[in-house]
């Protein structure tokens, strides 16, 4: 059995669920949001909902699915390593993209300039709407009636005005710290840095097997994937062979991945002692973010993720098939406004009914962001008859 901290966030001392419900005999609440969210509609459509490559571009690129088990996969690694609540930490990694569009940030970008008139689209906060309020799995309440600790951390980003109007609904609520200043748990943070992690390592192999960018400019331009693309050669000689540059990438990223976790369980402790906090109260009011990398590491992270924007997310094929993505979310947006009867039919209930322009358009939107890739590409064709993504 796991000892955790006296500052991680403990099952039996959670502030609880928005609808209260009995302790299951066997599981800490913080399992059984876990266990919810795997067992989610919205967590399995997440194995079609892509991260850079559009789903028909290839098998073997990252998902949304994928990349949440490797979130979760590192998260739970530090949280042990750190004393921290290990359920929490994978329930929260694991809920962090159910309320990501399809066609990834494109589709978000495409999804928020629709619904600018309409008080924007965050996917943080469709996340919470996933689990608060759009699975229909229980006869008592809508959503999956997660923990205060999960919904927290899922709301990692939000902004000032969907704050307060998240506050308006439940006063002291999840919403609250970005209203007073104050730090979510250790959990949440960690969760937080985890996403990253994965997503500049992965973004690295996919955009390596793509062809898109390769090792050599990668040594060329980021210090930090150079120091272990070097370290690994200089071990293993015989990987400059051309056959074996699948196993020269995958341990460079390997030790790179190894090293940044290294990092941040050393850092982390560092900050925790230097900060003096002995509770879950005083990380929420320390005033700053404990968990995190070394000057040295987030400084080389920081190079990854901006040439990993330059040479890889900015890509003129990668923005080619962006446009295409945001131009499906776009038609698909007016469309529904103009015609909401075909969505499926809870959908087209609710927009009915919905009081107001701006009520119809969250509800189309909610729609849209619960699509995967192929579905929304299909539907597109459907409705317009143009085929803009493959073979959908």
């Amino acid at each position: 059995m796991q000892t955790l901290a006296s500052y991680a966030c403990v099952p039996a001392q959670s502030r609880g669920r928005r609808f209260p419900e009995a302790a299951a005999p066997t599981r800490s609440d913080f399992q059984r949001d876990r266990d919810r969210i795997v067992h989610s509609s919205a967590f399995r459509r997440l194995v079609y909902k892509t991260q850079v490559f559009v789903n028909h571009e290839g098998d073997l690129f990252r998902t949304r699915l994928t990349h949440s088990l490797e979130v979760a996969q590192l998260g739970r690694s530090i949280a042990r390593s750190l004393g921290l609540e290990e359920d929490l930490v994978e329930a929260i990694c694991l809920a962090h993209d159910l309320g990501h569009t399809p066609f990834g940030h494109a589709g978000q970008d495409a999804l928020n300039e629709c619904m600018k008139p309409h008080g924007g689209f965050e996917h943080n906060l469709q996340s919470l709407r996933v689990v608060d309020r759009l699975e229909e799995r229980y006869p008592q309440f809508d959503g999956l009636n997660l923990t205060f600790e999960t919904r927290e951390g899922i709301l990692k980003h939000c902004s000032p005005a969907n704050a307060r109007l998240i506050e308006a609904r439940e006063p002291e609520g999840v919403a609250r710290r970005f209203l007073d200043g104050t730090q979510p748990s250790l959990e949440a943070q960690l969760c937080n840095l985890a996403d990253a992690i994965a997503y500049n390592a992965h973004d690295v192999d996919d955009g390596v097997r793509s062809g898109l960018i390769t090792m050599g400019q990668l040594c060329e331009a980021v210090p930090l994937f150079a120091r272990y693309h070097d370290a690994t050669l200089a071990d293993y000689p015989g990987l400059m062979q051309p056959h074996a540059d699948r196993r020269l990438l995958y341990e460079s990223i390997r030790r790179m991945l190894s090293d940044q976790v290294y990092d941040v369980i050393d850092t982390s402790r560092a900050q925790l002692a230097a900060a003096a906090v002995r509770s879950v109260a005083d990380v929420r009011g320390c005033g700053r973010v404990l968990i995190g990398f070394s000057e040295e590491m987030r400084a080389g992270s920081q190079q990854l993720k901006q040439f990993l924007f330059r040479h890889l997310y900015r890509h003129p094929q990668v923005m080619q098939t962006m446009d295409l993505a945001q131009q499906v979310v776009s038609e698909l947006f007016a469309a529904y406004m103009v015609e909401p009867e075909c969505m499926k039919p809870r959908f087209v209930q609710r927009a009915l009914q919905a009081d107001g322009l701006s009520a119809r358009a969250r509800v189309v939107a909610d729609f849209i962001a619960g699509m995967t890739d192929r579905y929304a590409a299909r539907e597109h064709e459907r409705i317009t008859g143009l085929r803009l993504l493959g073979n959908a």
